[in-house]
Parts: structure tokens; C-alpha cells; sequence
């Protein structure tokens, strides 16, 4: 008989894939954890339990069928893991990268929650997507046929890539349009490489543009083109632009110079990665070598920055949140890493204002935690009479992203908007009030994370296709290029 190869959880423990040591990750930008080897991915996929209800594809944005790919990983049948892997998740090596597992699939994990540790199941995603691109069997976008339908789509962040995919492999002609140089959103000016390596997205945007995918890059809506000449030229049109307008600080110094933003400061290092010219890193606006550094901030994005600013050479990396670490909305697998790499949290702090016309400090008030509020948070209240200076030399705000106000960027009053500022889309189809047009991921749901997006991006392109392919539905009855 056929040794089972499930079931394993009691007899093997979890095992991450090598992590590199601290002193030495953090001199390079590049990924810190290593790839498993094929017995050692068998063996940690062996792990689960399979049980009857999987709570680890219940909690996954995009019901991933993980149970399934785990043991077919456990048996060897790797191809066959990729292409289930996949049929769900248009970027799975990406998703297996960057996840917050943690509070996803892995921290829902029926073994984990009876004290064995959890299946390293975003290891292994990645290491079943990085094997099936090492072994050739990620396969061409070639439809089986051309349609005439087409579709534009604003931004070509996760969302609208998987948009693009999935509408791109059904024959739809695609163009993805994006204000920056290089498509990959927030995959590749937001992410710093040592999470996300940018030849794993780069690889995916030539698969993309390999399979017929037009891209206008370094266009901007309402400036370069109107919104309504991109709904003149396509029959659908998917807005993915994501939320980039970074949220404020309103306390006295706060315009003083060393205080920046951090979706500047990321795109900085991540251009300097690719070898651009970046007058502002040179100049030392946007870079953190030598310097004493304050990110304010707790989410993932907070966690990039002070991460980043160890690998460029700051002398001291300090972060401050106004609530505790079981309360941080950060992955903690990061805060775990960003620690070990020598960051140091000063947790229930909150800035009060800031010393010096070139930053030389932040003015720090200490919190406490009082009564939960509307989200069932306990809510941070200051106590008095407990402020001090905490020195710095540049200041990074990491405070998380607004939408922009779109509807009179692109002129266009009749795009209905939430009182938040985000596009107002049906929870299923993704359309607007706007015929034809649809909205997905951040933009939609607000700042979240790139597997919701993806998921997003996903239906989107589905309802769009349930248009295309209904009976009497031509390429000039479809959309909005007609009208």
C-alpha cells in the first residue's frame, strides 16, 4: 500500500522556508527567504490536514483551492498543482510573496488553531508558481480566437492586470493605460524587492504583452487623454487606478523639509533598484543613509519603509504607532523581521508636532488604550503630560492612501463616488452608474491588499464576459463605444 502522504501534522513540524541571517539580508534588497527543496515543499505540504471544511480557502480573497494543490504538491504532481494553483489566482508566486498569510489563509489554518503550527501554504504557493516558470510550463496568453470586443483599462496595478489577463487568454482586444514608465502599480514602485524580487512581475507584464496586451504608459487621465476619449475608443472600460493620494498629518512643522512621504520614498528606492536616475536619492531628499529615521505609521506600508531605510544605511530606524503590537494592522511575520533587522517600535505614540526647519525631531505624545471604538479596537487616548522629543533627521509619514477625487480629474460628474471618495461599483459585476464601466480594487474598496484586487480584477472581467457572450450581444452592442 501507498504511503499516505497527508496527514503528516502531527509527526513533522512547520518549517519556513531559510531565512537569511539578519546581518546579512539586510545589505541587499533581495528576497530573504530561500526556496524550498522539492522534498522539503513535499513534505511541508504533506502537513494539512485536509480537512472538511478548509477554512484556509474559506479566508482567501480568492478561494484558492489549497487543500488540493497541497496534496497534489505532497504527491509530486507538480504541474498539476501549478494549473489548479492558477485557475484561481492570476499571480500565485506573487500572492504567495506577499499575502499577509498570517491573517489570511495560514492564521485560519485548523492545525494551527490546535497548537501545531500552520501549513506554510504561501511557501509552498510560491515555490509550486516559481517551479512551473523554472520548468517552462507557464504557458503563452494565445487565444483561441480573436474578438472584437475591446476594453480599456486605467491602471495596470494587480487589479488591472488580472483584468487584463483574463479578458486578454477570452480574445477581447486590451489596452492597459498607467501614469507610470513601468506597468506593476504598487507590485513595483510600493513593494520593496526583498518581499517581492521585480523580475517575478516583470515576467508577468512581457507575458502579458507576449499575448497581444497593449500598453500607454507614462499616460495620465485627464491630462494626456480625457476619460471620455477612452470610453470613445473601447466598447468596456475598467478603472483600476488604485488610491495613491497619501493622508495627511495635520500638526504644527509638519512642511518642514526631511518630512516626506512614503509612496515617495519607496518609489525612490525601488527606481534606484532598477538603475534610474533618481535626483531626489542623490540629493539625499529621499534617502536614508546616515540619518536618524521616524516612520509614523503601523500597517504594511509603515513596514516597508523602516525596512528599507535599514538596508540604505540609517544610523537609528524608529517606528511609532499609537497602538500596541496585538493591535497593529501590519502583517506581524513583518514587525518579526523589521526587529530582527535592528527596528525598534515605540508602540502608543502618536506625533504631536515637529522641531526645526530641516527636521530635527519629532514632538512624541504617549497613549494609552481606552474603550474599544466602532471597529471593536480599543481606541488610543492620550495621557497627559507625557510628551518628549524623539530626535530625527528625516521622517517618513506612513499614514495610508486616499482616492483622488477622479470625477473632476477626468471631468466626469456622472462617476458616482462613495462620501469616502472611492468609486461607487456593484459588489458583484463591478459596474458603475456609467454603462460599461467598471471599478476594482483599491479604488473601490479602499487602500486593502493586492490578492483583493486580483479577486477584483477577476470578476470584473467574468461579468464582462457574461456580456460579450450573451445571445445578440455584438462588439458594438457590448459596452460604451457605441454610445
Amino acid at each position: 500500500m501507498a504511503k499516505q502522504p497527508m496527514l503528516k501534522f502531527v509527526t513533522v513540524g512547520k518549517e519556513m522556508p531559510e531565512k537569511r541571517e539578519a546581518d546579512q539580508r539586510t545589505e541587499d534588497f533581495d528576497e530573504i527567504y530561500g526556496e524550498y527543496a522539492r522534498e522539503k515543499a513535499a513534505e511541508q505540504a504533506g502537513r494539512c490536514s485536509q480537512c472538511g471544511v478548509p477554512y484556509c480557502q474559506t479566508h482567501c480573497p480568492l478561494h484558492n483551492n489549497i487543500p488540493d494543490w497541497l496534496k497534489l504538491t505532497a504527491e509530486g504532481r507538480l504541474r498539476e498543482a501549478y494549473e489548479l494553483s492558477q485557475a484561481t489566482n492570476t499571480f500565485p508566486e506573487i500572492c504567495g510573496r506577499i499575502c499577509p498569510q498570517d491573517r489570511l489563509c495560514e492564521g485560519n489554518c485548523v492545525i494551527e488553531q490546535s497548537g501545531h503550527g500552520t501549513v506554510t501554504i504561501g511557501s509552498v504557493e510560491k515555490y509550486i508558481t516559481d517551479t512551473a516558470w523554472d520548468e517552462g510550463w507557464v504557458q503563452p496568453i494565445r487565444p483561441v480566437s480573436e474578438r472584437p470586443e475591446s476594453v480599456g483599462i486605467i491602471g495596470a496595478g494587480p487589479g488591472g492586470l488580472a483584468a487584463a489577463d483574463m479578458l486578454r487568454r477570452a480574445g477581447l482586444q486590451v489596452t492597459v493605460y498607467d501614469r507610470y514608465d513601468r506597468s506593476g502599480g504598487l507590485m513595483v514602485y510600493g513593494i520593496p524587492g526583498f518581499k517581492l524580487e521585480k523580475d517575478v512581475v516583470m515576467r508577468r507584464n512581457a507575458q502579458l504583452e507576449d499575448g497581444g496586451v497593449a500598453f500607454v504608459m507614462n499616460c495620465n487621465v485627464g491630462e494626456d487623454i480625457g476619460f471620455d476619449e477612452i470610453r470613445a475608443k473601447h466598447d468596456f472600460v475598467v478603472i483600476a487606478t488604485g488610491v495613491y493620494k497619501s493622508r495627511d498629518l495635520p500638526a504644527p512643522g509638519v512642511g518642514a523639509t526631511g518630512i516626506v512621504r512614503a509612496i515617495d520614498y519607496l518609489t525612490a528606492s525601488n527606481r534606484v533598484g532598477f538603475g534610474d536616475d533618481v535626483p531626489e536619492y542623490t540629493s539625499g531628499e529621499l534617502n536614508a543613509g546616515g540619518k536618524r529615521v521616524v516612520v509614523i505609521g503601523g500597517g504594511d506600508t509603515a513596514m516597508d519603509c523602516v525596512r528599507t531605510a535599514i538596508r540604505q544605511g540609517a544610523t537609528s530606524v524608529k517606528c511609532l504607532y499609537r497602538r500596541d503590537r496585538a493591535n497593529m494592522p501590519g502583517s506581524q511575520r513583518e514587525v518579526a523581521n523589521a526587529e530582527e533587522e535592528g527596528v525598534e517600535f515605540v508602540w502608543l505614540t502618536a506625533p504631536k508636532g515637529f522641531t526645526g526647519d530641516a527636521v530635527e525631531g519629532v514632538m512624541v505624545q504617549k497613549m494609552r488604550l481606552g474603550q474599544p471604538d466602532a471597529t471593536g479596537r480599543q481606541a488610543p487616548e492620550l495621557i497627559e503630560g507625557a510628551d518628549y522629543v524623539e530626535d530625527a533627521d528625516l521622517v517618513i509619514k506612513a499614514l495610508g492612501f486616499e482616492p483622488e477625487d477622479l470625477p473632476t480629474l477626468w471631468g466626469c460628474p456622472d462617476l458616482e463616488v462613495t462620501r469616502w471618495g472611492t468609486i461607487k461599483a456593484d459588489f458583484r459585476s463591478h459596474e458603475t452608474a456609467l454603462p460599461g464601466v467598471y471599478a476594482v480594487g483599491d479604488i473601490v474598496r479602499g487602500a486593502s491588499l493586492v490578492v483583493w484586487a486580483i479577486r477584483d480584477g477577476r470578476e470584473a472581467a467574468e461579468a464582462i464576459l457574461e456580456k460579450v457572450m450573451a445571445p445578440g450581444i455584438g462588439a458594438q452592442g457590448a459596452g460604451v463605444a457605441a454610445e
